[in-house]
């Protein structure tokens, strides 16, 4: 018998689970919308250089009045290879001859130019004020916004440090882990509490603590070995295993947040991405759960985190002008890395022992933060090129799905509970390929 044995005997989906798992989405809706306002907070509108003759409150005596503001900005802003407004330079003086029809071969080169030393007028049509906008965050500062999505993203790992401790006055206990670390009877009531809110009948006669030895004779014996943090590090094939994990997360935290941390990046509406994300968001993890269950984990996990990583470089080559296919690939990666992280979560989880899950979880979910963090930064590389963080972004997303391959599959296999069940299944699977390869050799 193992533990699955008592929970089907206190209600294995019931009220009880429903009950937890809705209060994790409760928390996790209200801490990652925040993460989503960057998108809006920290977003850029158009801007261009304040010039006097255009936006002077009072008009000069020069006649500039009878011109129209398409004529003032042709004279006063050069134009850049888009044959669009600079956002970053004006000309020195008004050039008066680009209002003549014969000006279209008159070398622009010429013109004196500067930077927007009296500050920027932008469009306020989208967005009325952001960081952007309130400090100026354009041109050379513009990797500042960069810095700004850093430190939120820094304040939200530290904030799960100092405060994942809280967690433990909200939600009930791990009965498991309970009865690994030999607590039986503190296991016994959180049982017996799971029990009473799914409205099963007495359980406090069929569920008692012989059972429950009898139950976890085994894991109760291994828990008498206690496990240190350098277990972790001595244990070869767990040390192996939680590196993988660790890369894993961090190269899909990296990818997840850089897309979606920058949304208006990827070239469209950035109100019809988030809604489209925010709508998909359920469907994307309900695939994720059923390709889990047909698939298995690791096939699922590869499958879905490198289409991200391809949609996501494919992105880079399709023009700006080609706004309906750059929406379609945004959203696909979108969904694919809701679905990816789905599939890491469940995942590594499966393949950690229960005496150190918690401990683990906690090494892996702190490498991925580090990895939310840096993904902002990354875009800073848009000075040299603005396709250089979406390299970087896609790429890690092909490397997390190349790692995966190293990791076991967990689907229908027993939750391992000490560390050297590790070893067990390291050693079962070194027996079958052995055994494999002999039976391919010897058949002819």
């Amino acid at each position: 018998m193992a533990f699955h044995d008592l929970l089907e005997q206190v209600g294995s989906l019931g009220r009880f689970q429903i009950l937890q798992v809705a209060f994790l989405m409760m928390c996790n809706f209200l801490a990652f919308i925040h993460v989503l306002l960057e998108n809006f907070t920290a977003a850029v509108p158009e801007h261009r250089c304040w010039v006097r003759i255009l936006d002077n409150d009072t008009l000069s005596d020069n006649g500039t009045g009878l011109l129209s503001q398409e004529d003032l900005l042709r004279i006063s802003i050069p134009l850049d290879s888009n044959l669009r407004p600079e956002k970053c330079r004006r000309f020195v003086h008004p050039q008066w001859q680009l209002l003549h029809l014969n000006s279209t071969f008159w070398n622009l080169s010429e013109a004196e130019t500067e930077p927007c030393v009296d500050g920027w007028v932008y469009d306020r049509s989208s967005f009325v004020s952001t960081i952007v906008t309130k400090w100026d965050l354009v041109c050379d500062s513009q990797s500042l916004i960069s810095v700004a999505k850093f430190l939120f993203m820094a304040g939200m790992l530290t904030g799960s440090i100092l405060y994942g401790r809280l967690s433990d006055k909200c939600l009930a206990e791990s009965a498991r882990w309970l009865i690994i670390t030999n607590k039986p009877q503190e296991a016994l009531k959180e049982l017996w509490r799971a029990a009473r809110i799914n409205g099963v009948k007495n359980y406090r006669d069929t569920l008692t603590v012989e059972v429950l030895r009898s139950t976890m004779k085994e894991e109760l014996e291994a828990a008498q070995m206690k496990c240190a943090l350098s277990d972790l590090f001595y244990n070869l094939n767990l040390c192996k295993r939680i590196c993988l994990l660790c890369f894993t997360r961090c190269a899909i935290c990296v990818s997840f947040f850089g897309l979606f941390l920058n949304l208006q990046d990827l070239g469209s509406n950035v109100f019809l991405l988030q809604i489209l994300f925010g709508v998909l968001n359920l469907p994307a993890n309900y695939v994720a759960f059923l390709a889990m269950n047909h698939l298995g984990r690791r096939i699922s996990q590869v499958l879905f985190t490198s289409l991200a990583g391809i949609s996501i470089l494919v992105n880079i080559f399709v023009p700006q002008e080609m706004l309906t296919l750059r929406l379609i690939l945004s959203t696909l990666g979108g969904c694919l890395l809701y679905a990816s992280i789905t599939c890491c979560l469940t995942h590594s989880n499966e393949l950690l022992p229960t005496v150190i899950r918690a401990t683990a979880s906690g090494i892996i979910g702190f490498t991925g933060s580090i990895g939310s963090a840096l993904a902002p930064l990354l875009m800073m590389l848009t000075i040299y090129s603005a396709s250089w963080p979406w390299f970087i972004y896609g790429g890690f997303s092909l490397l997390a799905s190349l790692a995966v391959l190293l990791l076991p599959e967990t689907r229908n296999q027993l939750l391992p509970d000490s560390i050297q069940d590790i070893e067990n299944e390291t050693q079962a699977s070194r027996k079958a390929k052995q055994k494999d390869t002999f039976i391919k050799v010897t058949q002819f």
